[in-house]
């Protein structure tokens, strides 16, 4: 039996509907965050919000920055934050300055604190870019396990309707191009602080935002594997002209040589301490309690995050000495 036009159409919307909609009929649920966010002016087009310095639970999870590029006709974000509520409050505070829609997000990279927020900020026709690599993360077991905790940790502003969103686009080369008048570079530096990390440059506002290749008034976090490689993106960073430099995590600055003083001194300290230690057949605890970590013992995060760094900082050191065998 022929069904008719109009009928056969009815059927398969029925159809499309019974296994559409009870994912569309999920309402997302976003609650309000009762913290104080404040966007900074850095330059005429260039603002940002900063978190505390601390761990990934302090503050209800507003620990990291986002900045935010106002252009002629639209805004660009760069990072989310690490709650869709955090977002949702980000928002609101860019509503005070400006109407103009959003209508791009750049990701430094896919670690919770920068990401997670992503729902606060979606609207039609926003489109969302971040490095490639951010697949890989996207693709382990571990960043289901992330959100299951987060929404523990950070209930109710990391709930059962948070989602993991994927970026509309994977960077995998530099990408250079004009928004609203600005001539904006973002620059893919491949694993570096994670699976994979970008910069942006606002040209005309001379404006670096380095997502977490530089943290201030924390130690970093070290979420990727090559900590050399690391050391020489933020080298090549120093040659960009910029007169504000916006970290992932802490103040902005714009002394380039002073802002970076910190992350590079505890990269350089972790990679010298564990490698020497490697090649002398030491074990990790040997090597730990032999350093001497007092420029950075007295920093946040020193004592929830700096043994985890120096052990994966120590796996990489015995693996390439492995592989050099």
């Amino acid at each position: 039996m022929r069904l008719s036009p109009i009928f056969s159409t009815l059927f398969f919307s029925f159809v499309l509907l019974c296994y559409v909609s009870p994912i569309m009929a999920k309402p997302i649920t976003i609650a309000d965050v009762d913290i104080p966010m404040k966007l900074k002016k850095v330059s005429d087009h260039v603002y940002y919000v900063q978190g505390v310095a601390g761990i990934a639970t302090d503050n209800k999870g507003f620990i990291s920055n986002a900045g935010v590029i106002i252009g002629n006709d639209g805004i660009m974000i760069f990072d989310a934050l690490g709650t869709p509520s955090l977002a949702k409050k980000l928002r609101s505070e860019i509503r005070k300055i400006s109407n103009k829609p959003i209508k791009k997000i750049f990701i430094s990279h896919y670690h919770a604190d920068h990401f997670f927020g992503l729902q606060g900020l979606l609207s039609p026709g926003v489109e969302i870019y971040a490095p490639a690599g951010a697949q890989q993360y996207l693709a382990r077991d571990g960043a289901e396990v992330r959100l299951n905790e987060r929404r523990k940790s950070l209930k109710p502003w990391v709930n059962e309707s948070t989602r993991l969103i994927p970026p509309d686009h994977f960077l995998d080369k530099d990408m250079n191009f004009t928004f609203g008048g600005l001539d904006i570079s973002v620059l893919q530096f491949g694993s570096a602080h994670s699976d994979g990390d970008l910069v942006m440059f606002v040209k005309q506002d001379k404006v670096l935002l380095t997502g977490d290749l530089l943290f201030t008034g924390r130690i970093p976090f070290v979420g990727g594997d090559d900590v050399q490689h690391w050391i020489a993106k933020i080298d090549e960073l120093e040659k960009l002209p910029a007169r504000w430099i916006i970290p992932g995590h802490g103040a902005a600055f714009q002394d380039f040589k002073k802002g970076s003083r910190l992350t590079k001194n505890y990269l350089n300290l972790l990679y010298r301490v564990m490698t020497s230690g490697v090649d002398e057949l030491m074990s990790f605890e040997e090597i730990y309690d032999a350093t001497d970590w007092s420029e950075f013992k007295d920093l946040p995060a020193f004592n929830s995050g700096n043994r985890v760094n120096a052990y994966r900082v120590f796996l990489n050191a015995e693996k390439a000495a492995l592989d050099n065998q």
